[in-house]
């Protein structure tokens, strides 16, 4: 059996999902095509039943991929849990009504009832009920009120046979209103208030800027306090194991994968490059902290309700680059990870705006573990050696953007986004979704960054990192300023660049030489699992057009950046 949860976006349907089907979940692409799905088990009955949360839409009149793929599910789909935000009914009501048209049975839950009565809203949703002649149930997801009536009634849903014109929907629903609903004049909370000021441009930008320094800063000092006191003190204490292993071992191939080199005749976690060392001490002591402080703090931001207002204060910005406003979405995963960033451009309507987004995003957008190395590496410079290069990626983002959106014929559609009230975020639901990504970010990290130091130890027995240092020569050291041996580090940046930057600690590279490897490092391409996700989403045509963007301008950057710093 599969129950398919459908409803407007921000309706709550991801906490709906949830809450009905635990953490243990499967993320899938609808076949032939790049929509995700996510899919859950929970018990109804005796019975193991699939629940399927569905992108959200507005109506089953595709006009994009997302309501296209919707309609194909509903004929897949045994039941359908519609969730209608409460404190918009009259909107929602239009996807109900049609969903009742397609003779499937079909249960309305309506979502975030608490906020009805903050808000003065009166529901007679027994009355509702009647009229749709559908089960309708009162809830709210966050906190699991009236969920568990909801699964109840389950089993009772019937399809209804009706049929509508458009005209005749609206009128529908405008009499539905008159009957259920009643409205009381109530006065504007601080909360209210906070809304409106952080929608208007005046006052929005500002506050848009507040809220990404409070929120890089709290990234950056959560991340610092957990290396600074777990991680470190972690690690320090494995290290009597390890120089057991490396005194186990000896001289020779195994030490030198296992362990890696020895400096000063000591094992360090941060250049020895071996398995056990660098493999491990990257990706769980000096980027892992980092990755969970992001992921955190964008929780925090989607579930209070501020991302949509930000995609809205940035529209008019965004359309200069070839995108809409909701492309700051795939900007702010990309941060986090490059992976779901990609993934998260499918929510853009056209081909061209989703190459554009990708782009941009692989050529300019460091993610959260690359920009912890980074911060390793420069932090000791302040801000005058991070600021450069995030000025530089900046810059590059936009002058890259404004040539993309003139280069690329087509034009950029308006989106019309739904704004949901704040919310206080829930903690339940904010800890599933950071350990739904922090497991998704330790399957898929850890294991490239154990390939990547086998990989590069190889190489270096093999003696190939000496012949392509030796062949790169000429651009690596005359046009970026780097010593040959950086080389190692730029094909390190295809498995992952986080590694890769690390790699540059051994060199002892100057604060000039440090700056252009980390741009170049972060522009010329992505890593392999995000290069993976773009030839899926964009194809290997417009995969090859962005890969040559962004070898050409990685090394024309470096090379300008590289000639100005040395001035």
């Amino acid at each position: 059996m599969k129950i398919l949860l459908m409803g407007n976006p921000n309706v709550g349907k991801s906490a709906f999902f949830s809450r009905l089907t635990g953490v243990n979940v499967i993320v899938s692409n609808y076949p032939g095509t790049t929509v995700e799905l996510k899919k859950g088990k929970m018990k109804l009955g005796k019975k193991l039943v699939e629940v399927i949360d569905v992108p959200g839409i507005y109506n089953l009149e595709p006009t994009t991929k997302a309501e296209e793929v919707a309609l194909k599910m509903l004929k897949e789909g045994d039941l359908v849990i519609n969730v209608v935000d409460a404190t918009n009914l009259e909107r929602n009501l239009y996807l109900t009504l049609q969903l009742l048209e397609k003779n499937i049975p079909v249960i309305v839950a309506l979502n975030f009832w608490d906020e009805t009565k903050h808000q003065g809203i009166h529901i007679d949703y027994r009355k509702l009920e009647k009229i749709l002649k559908v089960p309708v149930v009162p809830t709210v997801a966050i906190t699991g009120e009236g969920i568990k009536k909801l699964v109840s009634q389950l089993n009772s849903a019937r399809p209804r046979r009706c049929k509508n014109t458009d005209k005749e929907r609206w009128i529908k629903i405008g009499k539905i209103i008159k009957e259920v609903q009643k409205i009381k004049h109530k006065h504007h909370t601080p909360l209210e208030v906070l809304e409106e000021l952080s929608i208007k441009p005046l006052t929005g930008l500002p506050f848009a800027i507040f809220v990404l320094f409070m929120s890089f800063f709290s990234v950056r000092f959560v991340g610092e306090y957990l290396i600074k006191y777990i991680f470190d003190p972690l690690f320090a204490s494995y290290l009597p194991v390890v120089t057991w292993l490396s005194n186990l071992f000896g001289p020779g191939i195994l030490r030198d994968i296992f362990i890696g080199t020895l400096i000063n005749g000591n094992v360090d976690y941060t250049q020895s490059m071996g398995l056990l060392t660098t493999g491990l001490y990257v990706p769980i002591a000096m980027v892992l902290p980092y990755v969970f402080a992001f992921y955190l703090v964008l929780g925090i931001l989607e579930d209070s309700g501020y991302l949509p207002r930000l995609a809205t204060l940035v529209d008019n910005i965004m359309h200069k680059v070839g995108m809409h406003g909701l492309a700051i979405v795939p900007m702010l995963l990309g941060l986090g990870c490059n992976v779901p960033g990609a993934l998260s451009t499918r929510i853009l309507e056209t081909r061209r705006q989703r190459f554009i987004a990708s782009t941009l995003m692989a050529i300019a957008i460091p993610c959260m573990a690359q920009t912890a190395m980074v911060f390793g590496l420069l932090g000791r410079y302040g801000i005058k050696g991070l600021g450069i290069v995030y000025a530089t990626l900046f810059v590059v983002w936009v002058v890259t953007g404004l040539i993309l959106n003139k280069a690329i014929g087509g034009s950029t559609p308006e989106t019309f986004m739904e704004i949901p009230p704040y919310r206080l975020p829930y903690l339940g639901s904010l800890m599933k979704k950071l350990w739904m990504r922090i497991r998704s970010f330790l399957t898929s990290a850890v294991p490239y960054v154990f390939l990547g130091v086998l990989i590069v130890n190889l190489l270096y027995f093999s003696g190939i990192i000496t012949l392509l240092g030796n062949l790169s020569a000429p651009l690596v050291v005359k046009v970026l300023g780097l010593p040959k041996e950086a080389v190692a580090a730029l094909l390190m940046g295809f498995l992952r660049k986080d590694v890769a930057v690390g790699m540059l600690l051994p060199l002892n590279l100057t604060m000039n030489q440090l700056i252009v490897a980390s741009v170049v490092l972060t522009m010329y391409f992505p890593c392999i699992a995000t290069f993976v996700v773009l030839f899926r989403e964009l194809g290997a045509k417009d995969l090859i057009k962005s890969t040559l963007i962004m070898i050409f301008a990685a090394f024309l950057v470096g090379g300008l950046l590289n000639m100005i710093l040395n001035l």
